[in-house]
């Protein structure tokens, strides 16, 4: 199948396409705020512009688009057929680009925890993994 817009068009659509204040983000930020604990959003002077820091903690939660990051283990990861090329390496571009910002966040001392998307459909699990996430330590 070949794309309904044009190569500007299209550009003009992916850019609309929100990177922060997501649903799922403000699901995770108001689950962790009810929790009682204070964060600071999107600091762009750490690795991949964490979406929740808590700086006394010295933790760090991303919460990611099952596509866009590739989550492995749910049915939204799927790759398009069109244009698979591009596809495949703007999505392992992602893949590898959080990878390395975890791993050199962890080398800083910071630990690190990865909210998907589809985790934040399950409200009860979504706060069992916070829960034990933030007052770990």
């Amino acid at each position: 199948m070949v794309d309904c817009f044009s190569e500007e068009k299209r550009s003009w659509v992916m850019s609309r396409v929100k990177g922060c204040n997501t649903k799922p983000e403000m699901i995770v930020r108001s689950m962790v705020f009810r929790m009682g604990f204070r964060f600071r959003l999107h600091r762009r002077d750490l690795p991949g512009t964490p979406d929740i820091v808590l700086p006394r903690l010295k933790k760090i939660i991303f919460v990611h688009g099952c596509f866009w990051h590739g989550h492995e283990k749910c049915s939204k990861r799927k790759r398009p057929n069109e244009n698979q090329s591009f596809w495949n390496k703007k999505l392992n571009d992602n893949i590898n680009r959080d990878r390395n910002n975890i791993q050199h966040l962890k080398d800083l001392g910071w630990d690190v925890l990865v909210i998907w998307e589809c985790e934040t459909r399950n409200a009860q699990n979504l706060s069992k993994k916070l829960e034990v996430f933030l007052n770990d330590g």
